[in-house]
């Protein structure tokens, strides 16, 4: 039997992964061994690792790194300790390939550990950019660092190939997450206010504001203009909690500010990938810099309002409305976004990211490809 060894370290990448991970544990040739990490095992942001035993997962090991720090030195250091972390565990249990996603640090340090092990690594969601984050730097280091590209467009899988990738390793399998919406029953909206204690009578925003890294000393500025927009405005608001970068304590402590101030306002810590995906089949428009409005969003034709340059470079639907960062700027964005005559436009839009079909395309090369040397010796792919 194969042994798979996934690694996860956010909400958010584990609901990506979720379709990946039912068909891996479905499959008699494969076995799935997780390695959690994180902002799983942070109470602070919910200590979502209870979510992952909850949906019957195995987990092989368990990573200690984030340090109580948003601050740059903070982030550098729980990178350190992840690097150390998870190669303990790889000498531990030695996977026979190593599946990573996206562009956390986090995942940035899994995949460094794993190269003295030779490790074959499987990476999801290369070839995108995030050109306001250093997402966009640790992102295409992993690229580098990979041995199998599990891409969303075709867009993406050039960018991969002219990254020096040979295009045999490259493959265009859509989106995992998109694969939730033939399978995640979504909540009533009665059930999403008893499970949530929301108030959701009215029409909402869902607000997701991650910090914008390369830009993390302009945070409260960014953040004071999105509250100020969303103070001149009558909806009822839900926010997410940010990811932990620096200043996301910052971003944390100015929502909670808010919301104390505004009984339509309300801070969920961790919605789980059922409760954000039915949240977003009741929202007027979603608001933020988050990347489930660029991918996830099109598939329930919803308004996206994308906030300056977090997501910038990415492929993305004629749902999303870009805007920059001041209040009159963002006010007109969600104005557009919550008019009935931008809603009717979006009756007939196909969602870039895929099918939803991505997780059975994934799993198939998983099981499939031959462990070689072939796979381990990159050769660069000349254009």
């Amino acid at each position: 039997m194969r042994t798979i060894g996934a690694v996860t370290v956010s909400r958010s990448d584990y609901g990506i992964y979720l379709p990946v991970f039912r068909a891996i544990q479905a499959d008699p040739e494969l076995q799935l061994c997780l390695y959690v990490g994180g902002m799983h095992l942070s109470p602070e942001f919910g200590q979502t690792v209870r979510e992952i035993e909850a949906d019957g997962f195995g987990i092989c090991e368990r990573i200690e790194m984030l340090l109580s720090s948003d601050t740059p030195e903070g982030v550098a250091k729980s990178m350190g300790l992840g690097t150390i972390g998870f190669a303990q565990a790889y000498a531990r249990s030695r996977p026979d390939i190593l599946l990573v996603l996206g562009d956390r640090f986090e995942m940035y340090a899994a995949t460094v550990a794993a190269l003295p092990f030779k490790i074959p690594v499987a990476h999801i969601h290369g070839g995108e950019s995030t050109e306001g984050a250093i997402d966009e730097a640790i992102r295409h280091s992993i690229t580098k660092m990979s041995h199998l590209h599990f891409v969303t467009t075709e867009v993406y899988a050039q960018r991969v190939i002219q990254m020096g990738e040979e295009p045999w390793r490259v493959i265009v399998s859509g989106a995992p997450s998109l694969d939730n919406f033939h399978r995640i029953q979504l909540l009533s909206r009665e059930e999403l206010e008893k499970q949530y204690g929301l108030d959701l009578r009215s029409p909402f925003l869902l607000i997701t504001y991650h910090p914008v890294t390369l830009e993390y000393d302009q945070t409260e500025i960014q953040m004071r203009e999105l509250l100020a927009a969303l103070a001149e405005l009558a909806a009822t608001v839900v926010f997410t909690y940010p990811n932990a970068d620096a200043s996301g304590r910052l971003i944390i402590q100015m929502i909670q500010e808010f919301c104390a101030r505004r009984r339509q306002a309300q801070l969920i810590v961790n919605l789980g990938t059922q409760g954000y995906f039915s949240m977003m089949g009741y929202a007027a428009a979603v608001v933020g810099n988050s990347s489930s409005g660029i991918i996830e969003a099109a598939s329930f034709k919803l308004p996206v309002v994308n906030i300056g340059s977090r997501q910038r470079g990415r492929v993305r639907g004629k749902n999303v409305i870009d805007v920059g960062y001041t209040r009159a700027e963002i006010l007109a964005g969600i104005e557009k976004a919550i008019s009935p005559e931008f809603r009717a436009t979006l009756a007939d839009i196909v969602n870039p990211y895929g099918d939803g079909h991505a997780a059975g395309r994934i799993v198939d090369k998983l099981r499939h490809i031959e462990l070689s040397n072939q796979l381990l010796g990159k050769r660069f792919h000349e254009m």
